[in-house]
């Protein structure tokens, strides 16, 4: 078995990915099982470079805040900003701190430094703009498509008042109180406010889709795609307010879902302007259900990638990533009879597998799942294999660099 698993590696490189493929996919994603870990943004970012110069990707997507994230495109695409203004307020998660993150957003803002505007790197967050913690106030999206509309199309068309936003909207802490992560009742979600403004969300998406034919003669394509971000971002995040003050045992599960039905709209609407590099955890990009286990029991819910994978089919790939050991957090040598112990022998340090060469090779006798006994480790399922284009393996995740 040991020489029929080495018949399927290869380098990482942008070359051998592709070669794994049908086609250029319109998506292709990276997954992750743990998170901040630089040794594997790092590899992310040299995959990355490559997919960029060799086969024309020309938006990278990350799982960071969708509104946050476009002070991070001013700045790659047309220099607004400095680097350290970016990294504070373009990153939610507290992924800005990453220096693997500041180099990708250095390196993307020097590739587009002189080029056409048409041939510039984009960037994109396209998870919602939701914290461990808390979600965020709707206000910003609500009313930077109010303020949209409002510059552009006749008064009398729009349902509300900007004074009525702010009125319904009433102050911010009350939408991010941290206590309604874990008690529904602290939630303003099914307020009587807060039914209203999902109703005024869904009328100024409507008039913004209604009026289309127009505004493209109005404003820029890029400026219609943002207020198309907005008026997700507003109804996504009322829609997850108000599964936030769900009493139910659903409650969790829910929530997981609504996050990564989120995450899926942005991917889809970044797929329709053209080929796009996506990194987010493995359990948000495979196209298998996704389980976690909460303070209310396990939850189950179906993945942003499964989402994306029913709508796109070929047109999206998903490559995962395994780990051998990370052992500053504890996670040693894996145990040879499961999936990643028997990819731990292997000579390289690091390589790209591929999946349907390694299934066949595993025949029907499947590896055992591994346990972790760090919970910041998701270890991949084998059962996942059919539904992996390819698997990144790194053997050891060094700690990361002190700061400088």
């Amino acid at each position: 078995m040991a020489t029929d698993i080495k018949d399927g590696v290869r380098s990482i490189e942008a070359a051998a990915v592709m070669g794994l493929l049908p086609a250029r996919p319109r998506l292709l994603a990276l997954g992750e099982p743990t998170h901040g870990e630089d040794a594997l943004l790092r590899l992310r970012n040299e995959l990355f470079r490559q997919l960029v110069e060799q086969e024309g990707y020309r938006t990278i997507a990350l799982e960071t805040d969708c509104m946050a994230g476009l002070a991070v495109d001013d700045h790659v695409v047309s220099g607004t900003g400095t680097l350290d203004e970016v990294m504070e307020r373009g990153f939610s998660h507290g992924w800005g701190a990453h220096g693997a993150n500041r180099e990708l957003v250095r390196w993307m803002r020097a590739h587009n430094e002189g080029r056409p505007h048409s041939d510039r790197v984009r960037f994109a967050g396209f998870d919602g703009p939701l914290e461990i913690t808390h979600a965020a106030s709707p206000r910003q999206a609500l009313t930077a498509l109010h303020g949209y509309l409002a510059a552009r199309v006749d008064a009398d068309l729009l349902p509300c008042t900007a004074g009525t936003l702010d009125r319904l909207l009433g102050t911010d802490e009350r939408w991010t109180d941290p206590a309604a992560m874990t008690d529904p009742a602290r939630s303003a979600g099914r307020s009587a406010e807060a039914r209203e403004l999902r109703l005024l969300a869904d009328e100024l998406v409507a008039l913004l889709d209604a009026q289309a034919p127009y505004l493209i003669t109005r404003t820029s394509r890029e400026d219609l795609d943002r207020a198309r971000l907005y008026g997700r971002t507003a109804t996504g995040l009322l829609r997850y307010h108000h599964g936030m003050a769900d009493p139910s045992p659903a409650r969790m599960t829910r929530l997981c879902m609504l996050r990564d039905l989120m995450m899926a709209r942005n991917l889809l609407a970044l797929a329709a302007g053209g080929p796009a590099l996506v990194h987010a955890h493995n359990s948000h990009l495979q196209r298998e259900k996704s389980s976690m286990r909460m303070w209310q029991g396990p939850v189950e819910w179906w993945s942003a990638g499964a989402l994306v994978s029913a709508e796109l089919g070929e047109e999206y790939a998903f490559v995962a990533t395994a780990l051998g050991t990370i052992r500053h957090q504890g996670v040693d040598v894996p145990p040879p009879d499961t999936l990643e112990g028997l990819l731990y022998p292997l000579p390289e340090d690091r390589c790209l597998i591929d999946t349907a060469r390694l299934a066949t090779a595993l025949g029907d006798t499947p590896p055992a799942p591994r346990v972790s006994p760090w919970f910041g480790y998701a270890p991949f399922d084998p059962a996942h294999l059919a539904g992996s284009d390819g698997l990144v393996f790194v053997k050891d995740v060094p700690q990361n660099p002190a700061p400088a």
